[in-house]
Parts: C-alpha cells; sequence; structure tokens
C-alpha cells in the first residue's frame, strides 16, 4: 500500500500533515502521545496495523501540531488544540461520517470529539485509553517522568521505551526509542505528556451515542485495566474486549489481534494474510548500506555495480515499500524490516 500526505491547517495557520491510505468508508486513527508518519509508516509492525485497517477501509492518520512531519506552533498542547487538530483534519478530507479509533491519549480525544459530534461519528473503538489520570499515577511520579523527559530527552525516551513495550524485540525497541526522539523536541514531549497527565474525561462518557468498542490488554504497564472497564462502564452501551498482553502501544505483541477485533467490530472480515512489504535479497543489501549512510557512488563499490545500478535499486526499495526518503529505509531497516 501506498500512502498519500497532504497538510492542512488550524485556525493560526499551523500547519498539520496527514496521511490517506486505502479504500472503502473513512476511518479515522485519532494517534497517541507523539508522532511521525513516515517514521510511523516505516516501522514494520505498526505498518502492518495500518495497512489491516486499510484493507475495506481508507485510514486517515494525522501527525500533531508541532510532531513529526506537522509543523512548529506558539500553541501550548491542550485537549482543544487535539480536538481542533482532528476536526481540521475530518475537514480536510471531506468526511461527513466515519469511523473513528482512538488509541492511549489518542482515546481520550476520540471520546471527546465523539461526545461533541454525534452526528459524525458512525462506530468508535477506543485501544489503551483512559477516563481520568489521576488514577494511573500519583502526582510525584508524574513529575518524575515529565523532568526526566524534559531535561534528559535521551533517558526519558528509553525508560518510555520500556513502559510502553515491554515486549519488544531488542530492534523494534530501538526503533521507538528513535521514533519518539524524531517526532518531537523535549520540550513538546514533555508538554504532550503534560496534556495526557491532565485530562479528566469522565463527564463526556455518558454523552457518547455511537457504538463503541473498548479494547485494552489484560496487563497493559501505561493504562491498567481498570481504566479500560471504566471507560466501558461510562459509555452507554459499549463493549469491553480483553486482550492477553502487557505492551501499550497496539502493534507491539499480538498486533494482529487488536487489528482482528477492530476490523471485525466495523463489519470487515479476517484478513487471508498478514500485510508487510517485501524486498529481493539485493534490495535489503542495498537497504542495509542505505542505513549505514552510503551514498549510491559507496554502495556501487562496496557491491562492485554501477552507480546508476545503485540508485536504480534504491528506487525500486522506495517504490516498493512506499516510502519517499532515503531516512526512511533507514529507520525501516533499524526496526527490522525484512
Amino acid at each position: 500500500m501506498q500512502q498519500r500526505i497532504a497538510t492542512t491547517t488550524l485556525s493560526d495557520g499551523s500547519r498539520i500533515a496527514y496521511a490517506v491510505v486505502g479504500r472503502g468508508p473513512v476511518l479515522v486513527h485519532a494517534p497517541g502521545w507523539l508522532t511521525h508518519l513516515e517514521m510511523s509508516w516505516a516501522t514494520p509492525p505498526e505498518r502492518a496495523l495500518y495497512e489491516s485497517l486499510a484493507q475495506g477501509r481508507t485510514l486517515v492518520r494525522y501527525d500533531k501540531a508541532g510532531c513529526g512531519l506537522s509543523g512548529s506552533t506558539e500553541r501550548l498542547p491542550s485537549l482543544e488544540l487535539e480536538l481542533e487538530t482532528l476536526g481540521a483534519v475530518v475537514r480536510a478530507v471531506g468526511a461527513a461520517g466515519f469511523d473513528l479509533f482512538g488509541a492511549s491519549l489518542g482515546a481520550a480525544v476520540a471520546t471527546a470529539w465523539a461526545a461533541e459530534h454525534p452526528a459524525h461519528v458512525a462506530r468508535l473503538v477506543l485501544y489503551g485509553g483512559w477516563a481520568r489520570v489521576a488514577d494511573l499515577a500519583t502526582g510525584q511520579v508524574r513529575e518524575h517522568v515529565l523532568g526526566l523527559i524534559a531535561e534528559h530527552w535521551g533517558l526519558g525516551s528509553d525508560v518510555l521505551g520500556n513502559i510502553f513495550a515491554p515486549d519488544a524485540d531488542a530492534a523494534t525497541r530501538t526503533a521507538f526509542v528513535r521514533y519518539q526522539r524524531e517526532a518531537a523536541t523535549p520540550e513538546t514531549a514533555s508538554a504532550m505528556l503534560g496534556v495526557a497527565y491532565d485530562l479528566d474525561i469522565t463527564a463526556l462518557l455518558a454523552k457518547v451515542e455511537a457504538p463503541t468498542l473498548v479494547l485494552h490488554r489484560e496487563q497493559d504497564r501505561a493504562a491498567p485495566l481498570e481504566q479500560g472497564r471504566a471507560l466501558a462502564a461510562g459509555i452507554p452501551g459499549a463493549r469491553l474486549e480483553v486482550l492477553a498482553g502487557r505492551d501499550h502501544l497496539p502493534y507491539i505483541g499480538d498486533g494482529e489481534s487488536i487489528a482482528l477485533a477492530i476490523r471485525r467490530f466495523l463489519g470487515l472480515p479476517p484478513l487471508r494474510t498478514v500485510p508487510g512489504a517485501k524486498v529481493t535479497r539485493r534490495q535489503y543489501e542495498v537497504a542495509q548500506l542505505v542505513a549505514q549512510g552510503l551514498t549510491n557512488s559507496d554502495i556501487a563499490g562496496r557491491l562492485g555495480i554501477s552507480e546508476r545500478t545503485a540508485e536504480s535499486h534504491v528506487e525500486r526499495i522506495r517504490d516498493r515499500l512506499g516510502f519517499r526518503s532515503r531516512s526512511q529505509i533507514a529507520a525501516w531497516i533499524v526496526a527490522g524490516g525484512r
């Protein structure tokens, strides 16, 4: 699959990047903490989840203000800014009615949007969410984590990688840590997490009218199962589905079960094969050299081929994987792409 990246703007002119992939009724994904459309597409397990959701749907994702491919903004992160961003993307793709999928922090954003715009949300899926952060961690713990991110972003991203993806393999963990650092500055990352720590959407739950599926892993280390139960209990008619595992990121661990549950809820058939772009053995060899920072000339000399042939291999890799840059190829290799 190929994702198409475009941009829209907020009321203050801030530029928001969004990506569209697939075909069919619109499914909008409200993302979690930090986002980067290109790096997420270059992370094999994350991409596999998105490709699974995009078969039979037009999947729309976006980078938050100040994150990934979106432009910087002087506005401080807030739930209001999150909702404005979601609204701008929905208008940009012309979706009058759509299904909405929110994960982690995005679950709160999606819930608030569904509560305020009941006529526009056909079905709502929430994964790894929470109703009130005061029930998640003490003030002392929150202050410690925020301080660590702001003052030691390298160490902070490592710590959060252990919390969000404890069962990820070494390559995926390394890719996720790099993903966080590339997605946002330490100041933006800390402010974004501060928004998550201040959320309380308990008053909005009863206002949600859309049929709702709440997915939560049984031993989620970032958001305990009790929070998933609270969401399901507060939203009229919501159904809770508990999944095995302790990873907070939906694409780590048994991501196929997440995709299957969502597809089933949306009325889509199970996938016959697991999505995942492949390259030839020679292309993989070239991709590894790209990840090492070699130029086409360097690659040609290393492999004993012409520079034009090396350039052709790189272009075919980008075309096959749906990438726009050499940095995405490098990210894909770091994340364990094959």
